[in-house]
């Protein structure tokens, strides 16, 4: 008996995915609820379990492909064996030591994405020498680009480089090669409603500084003890969190949205945090933060980073949102013009911290300061509006008291 396997509902008003990645091939055992297939909606990868117990059986659609809510993807044959290696890829012990180790590293490669594999091909890596944080220990881009930069990973050798890398390793130093991947649909997604975001908001950005000393300083001074009672590290995140908090309360026009011919002025602040994915860069939202302490903000924040390496953030945690903090600054960006993140009117960028000199009192002092922008949609928010927005947020960081205060 043959069970279907359909694309599930992904999330309000999604009707369609592409197929990012089969992780069973068919012939190979399927547990109840074990993932099946990884698909790639506009926001998130979801992956699919298996609805029964059996033999995974033909795959209907291949990676790249774009399937729709309810389709039939695939089959599993409930009760049935599953295709053994051990009878056929052993069938005489003169034959299996020299031809083992190929056989065990197949299995392996093909279960990682393309997206991944790609990387690993270009540098020729070995897999085995880098450790994966996906589910089931599967690798991300986000793995392999950590294990290149601190130099763990290491170079297959030429034994075990495929026979295909002979020619390769032989051409002239002056051979060139281009390569064409397939757009994710996150990345086609990112695409459209940055270029959106463009053709519909009268986009204008502010800048300002911010001495980020009174920060710095009390995060060093109680960093220890907060790690020790909530469990999390202390950022600088929960800080500018609430900072905007502050901020929209006096200028509540820089949360509000468009709506036809109407304003939308809301009394909360859902804010978005842009943090980075192996796809791409998603925005989860931080529902409430008006709502919310410093190691709230901090756990939320720390386990949305976590859950877009893994690829595991549900997509109603990325819907609504009223404002956005994004931080270059841990890439090393000293400034930006974010980009709007529609229907929403604004977006902080911030940018690495380094020490600078300023003039306090008359006199030339390094200081460690940070570049701060806004941009907004001029439709709804006046410079006048934009720039205050901005002050109060570098006052509440410049004098975190008012945090506490509500000044």
């Amino acid at each position: 008996m043959a069970t279907d396997v359909i694309v599930p509902t992904l999330g309000e008003s999604i009707t369609e995915a592409s197929v990012g990645q089969w992780l069973k091939q068919p012939g190979e055992a399927v547990a109840a609820d074990e993932p099946i297939v990884a698909l790639e909606t506009d926001k998130v990868a979801v992956e699919v379990p298996a609805p029964v117990a059996g033999v995974m059986g033909e795959h209907y659609f291949q990676p790249g492909d774009t399937v729709t809510v309810g389709a039939l993807i695939a089959r599993i044959v409930e009760g049935g064996a599953a295709a053994a290696p051990t009878p056929a890829a052993a069938p005489a012990p003169v034959a299996a030591a020299p031809v083992a180790a190929p056989a065990a590293e197949a299995p392996a490669y093909d279960a990682i994405s393309p997206a991944v594999r790609i990387l690993i091909d270009t540098y020729n890596l070995d897999p085995a020498s880098i450790s994966g944080s996906g589910k089931d220990g599967r690798l991300t881009k986000g793995d392999v680009l950590a294990a290149i930069e601190a130099g763990t990973a290491r170079v297959k050798s030429a034994a075990a480089a495929p026979v295909a890398a002979a020619p390769v390793a032989v051409a002239s130093p002056a051979a060139r090669r281009e390569e064409r991947v397939r757009m994710t649909r996150l990345r086609q997604t990112i695409a459209r409603r940055l270029k959106e975001a463009q053709n519909t908001a009268a986009m204008l950005t502010t800048f300002n500084d911010v001495d980020m000393s009174a920060v710095i300083e009390a995060r060093a001074k109680y960093k220890d003890h907060f790690e020790k009672k909530h469990g999390v590290r202390l950022g600088f995140m929960s800080f500018f969190a609430k900072a905007v908090v502050l901020a929209l309360k006096d200028v509540p026009a820089v949360g509000a949205a468009i709506e036809g011919d109407e304003i939308v002025f809301k009394d909360y602040a859902d804010l978005g945090v842009a943090v980075s994915s192996p796809g791409g860069l998603v925005v989860p939202i931080l529902k409430d933060a008006q709502a919310k302490s410093f190691a709230d903000i901090e756990k939320q924040i720390a386990d949305f980073g976590d859950r877009a390496r893994k690829g595991t953030l549900k997509i109603e945690e990325m819907q609504g949102g009223n404002f956005t903090i994004s931080n270059g600054g841990v890439f090393g960006s000293l400034l930006s013009t974010p980009i709007l993140n529609p229907p929403q009117s604004g977006v902080l960028g911030l940018h690495r911290v380094e020490d600078r000199p300023v003039v306090r009192n008359g006199q030339i002092v390094i200081r460690p300061m940070m570049y701060m922008a806004l941009s907004y949609d001029h439709r709804l928010i006046d410079g006048k509006e934009a720039v205050t927005f901005l002050v109060r947020v570098k006052e509440a960081i410049e004098d975190p008291a008012r945090l506490l205060i509500d000044l």
